[in-house]
């Protein structure tokens, strides 16, 4: 019998997997979700590096006196990293959910972040 944790992590490998075939070059916008917390990456999976990340533990985010456990916290967040990733040239990702469904926050982030100049 596997672990909740051995099913969440064989899914979110699942995910990216598909997502690495359908990327055609384009960075991944990868989610992780904690229950006080979120935060985000764009990752160039061909060379291996993090283009852009935000996070509700940076001290600019904790100064609006926002928690990160809510779907305004998401919403900033996404926001946020669209704000990042355009000033690094990045226009185009993949939506990487991992083994979240799109569903509260993971959908409020991706909404702000379509609505901050990301093309996904």
């Amino acid at each position: 019998m596997k672990t909740s944790l051995e099913k969440n992590l064989r899914r979110a490998q699942r995910m990216r997997t598909r997502l690495r075939k359908a990327a055609n070059g384009r960075p991944r916008l990868s989610v992780f979700r904690s229950n006080k917390h979120m935060s985000v990456q764009v990752i160039d999976d061909a060379k291996g590096v993090t283009v852009a990340s935000a996070s509700t533990l940076e001290e600019t985010f904790k100064t609006g006196g926002k928690t990160g456990a809510d779907k305004d916290a998401a919403a900033a967040i996404g926001k946020l990293i669209a704000e990042r990733a355009r000033e690094k040239g990045v226009t185009q990702v993949v939506f990487d959910r991992g083994s979240y469904l799109f569903h509260g926050r993971v959908k409020a982030l991706a909404d702000a972040a379509r609505e901050g100049g990301l093309d996904f």
